[in-house]
């Protein structure tokens, strides 16, 4: 019977094996791969810590105007569409190309020179201002 109680005595005093694992980073913001139950909680605090005040800001755009504001714009639209439709008959070909010369309008003048190889410029010029914009293309 002693031998049995060293035994166990024995058993005892041996250090009992360790269990560990690697540390795993798990993200809380959903965000960036945490749960999306975390994401309301996370808006919460940060609303809560907020101490900013937004400015105030006047309307803009078609918030700022009236109804008949906002229609005379869209007619104003629509008549520059069929200006632009009626001009681009003068400078496209039947064929589909652009024809080189120019189109004068009240405000535009429109220049398409043929540069060779098939490339054409392009040149829209501001006549009250003088400013103007030119591109290349290839037909």
């Amino acid at each position: 019977m002693k031998k049995l109680t060293l035994t166990a005595c024995l058993i005892a005093l041996l250090p009992a094996t360790a269990c560990a694992s690697e540390l795993v980073y798990v993200p809380i913001n959903p965000s960036f791969g945490g749960n999306p139950l975390n994401g309301a909680v996370l808006m919460g605090n940060a609303q809560a810590q907020d101490t900013t005040t937004p400015p105030a800001t006047a309307p803009t755009g078609a918030q700022a105007q009236t109804a008949l504001q906002q229609f005379n714009d869209m007619l104003q639209r629509v008549v520059l569409n069929s200006v632009a439709t009626s001009l681009t008959g003068n400078i496209i070909g039947p064929s589909g190309k652009l024809l080189p010369g120019t189109v004068q309008t009240k405000d535009f003048s429109i220049t398409i020179q043929d540069l060779g190889g098939g490339s054409l410029k392009v040149t829209t010029t501001d006549k009250t201002t003088g400013s103007f914009t030119s591109f290349q293309v290839a037909q």
